[in-house]
């Protein structure tokens, strides 16, 4: 299994038993180092971050913008670049993106430490004048977001691979509405992966240390 694949499964459930984990780590350490950092950038995502239940809207923001960017490539592509992101794009700050010129564009695509796709830069700013639609009517994009899953995550009880999805009716309606109000790079599948990574869903497997205290974790009503 190869992790900088764009056809891994998705790399939060690559991390569940300590087994798992060892032989993980043995996979991707080169012969006489200690340290694997795609490893180790794998994992503190995993075990601090992903599935926990996001509200704030500025974290919504960069992880839709961030699940748009993976299209077509593997996520830890994007992941080890996230910092350069923030940097990029003024903290995911809507506000402040929804406001970048073409020359703002032509920068940006000059920027190694990004996915230099000019559809992709495009939509990032499109998205976020978008995003802002959406909080002045909603009061925030939190609100508006979880309203799909009535406020609470969905506890998914995957025990394998084999169970985990890509998509659902749920991620389907979530495109469909994003792309109605004038979002891109929103397709199903991304719109899945970003509520696996928001926490509107909690697909830990069972078997995961993680599936339980993110269950434990309470989502503020609406």
């Amino acid at each position: 299994m190869d992790i900088t694949s764009k056809s891994t499964p998705h790399w939060g459930h690559l991390c569940t038993t300590p087994a798992h984990r060892l032989q993980f780590r043995e996979a991707y350490t080169d012969k006489g180092s200690s340290t694997n950092p795609l490893y180790d950038l794998y994992l503190h995502y995993h075990d601090t971050e992903w599935g926990v239940p996001e509200h704030d809207d500025r974290a919504l923001f960069e992880l839709l913008t961030l699940e748009g960017a993976q299209a077509g490539l593997s996520w830890i592509t994007v992941l080890r670049k996230r910092e350069t992101y923030r940097e990029a794009f003024a903290g995911f700050d809507p506000e402040k993106v929804a406001r970048f010129t073409e020359a703002d564009q032509v920068a940006l695509m000059l920027n190694p430490g990004i996915v230099r796709n000019r559809l992709k830069i495009a939509s990032t700013i499109d998205n976020a004048r978008a995003f802002l639609a959406i909080q002045a009517e909603f009061g925030s994009f939190d609100a508006w977001l979880w309203r799909f899953v009535e406020g609470q995550p969905i506890q998914n009880q995957l025990r394998s691979l084999a169970d985990a999805q890509a998509s659902t009716p749920l991620s389907d309606q979530l495109s469909k509405e994003l792309k109605r109000r004038g979002f891109r790079f929103v397709g199903t599948t991304i719109c899945y992966a970003f509520m696996q990574a928001a926490g509107l869903v909690n697909d830990h497997l069972t078997d995961c240390f993680r599936h339980q205290e993110v269950a434990a974790l309470s989502s503020r009503p609406l």
